[in-house]
């Protein structure tokens, strides 16, 4: 197991003032497995932060622990000074959280805009009962989904043409838009990005980099990503954590990672000190 090294300038005082999430010695263990351990983790307001690590060290599962998909064995992640450990994901994304899939979980067999419709869901007000007999608040309140469904994909790059196609038939590169503009509908703080290039070529890889941080600056989000392609990394993050076997090993910017030699032992290679 490698010891866990934090960088000395990993925490500066403005992102502990100012952290929409952190995470207190987040340990997630299955049976005998030991998938986290001790994460301490901060995301300040408005930062755009990547979470890296050889495969296996445990970064999806500290995603899903965000998200309420898992609840850690021990340890507490607060979100705006809430403990989010023991909600569900519905009630973690009414609080703010949204994420996207590093395996596309589109509605195929569902129109484009259907797909971001449905990402509004947790924000709508009427009843079951007012949506079963379509009174008019229900109605307008559908309209209104239905215009800002069209703005978001507006705002990702997808063409109204698009609108009423099946999700299933758009390219991969939209396809990835799409699920984006669906997680926006939520009108997310933090949006959560797994894998968010991954399986693009190198120019639908720039366009989305492009994309994530104009969303973070219009819509004045913070963002928090998994990536493998260290470009990207390297060339969006504002600050860096590093995990490995599950343990933080280091954080700080973009250069203290490329430069850190137990980053680069472990994980980076000695190329990355050359990008």
């Amino acid at each position: 197991m490698t010891d866990t090294m934090t960088d000395t300038a990993a925490a500066p005082a403005a992102a502990e003032a100012d952290a929409i999430l952190r995470a207190d010695k987040v340990t997630m263990r299955f049976g005998g497995l030991v998938a986290n351990k001790d994460v301490d983790f901060i995301i300040p307001r408005g930062g755009i932060v990547s979470l890296i690590g050889p495969n296996g060290a445990g970064k999806t599962t500290f995603f899903n622990q965000l998200t309420g998909m898992l609840e850690p064995t021990s340890g507490d992640i607060r979100f705006e000074d809430q403990s989010i450990v023991g909600l569900t994901p519905h009630d973690i994304v009414e609080l703010g959280i949204a994420r996207t899939f590093q395996n596309i979980r589109l509605f195929g067999a569902m129109t484009v805009i259907a797909n971001v419709m449905t990402g509004a869901h947790t924000r709508m007000k009427a009843s079951w009962w007012a949506s079963l007999l379509k009174l008019p608040a229900v109605r307008e309140e559908e309209a209104a989904i239905r215009k800002r469904a069209r703005e978001l994909l507006r705002l990702v790059g997808l063409p109204r043409r698009y609108e009423e196609d099946w999700a299933k038939n758009l390219p991969y590169g939209d396809q990835r838009r799409l699920e984006l503009a669906r997680a926006l509908a939520s009108n997310p703080k933090l949006l959560l990005l797994d894998e968010p290039t991954a399986g693009m070529n190198p120019g639908e890889t720039a366009q989305m980099t492009a994309l994530v941080k104009r969303l973070r600056d219009e819509l004045d989000l913070t963002v928090l990503l998994i990536e493998h392609d260290m470009k990207v990394v390297m060339g969006i993050s504002e600050r860096i954590t590093v995990l490995d076997y599950g343990e933080v090993l280091a954080e700080g910017s973009p250069e203290q990672i490329r430069t850190n030699p137990r980053v680069v032992e472990a994980y980076l290679g000695k190329q990355a000190t050359q990008q």
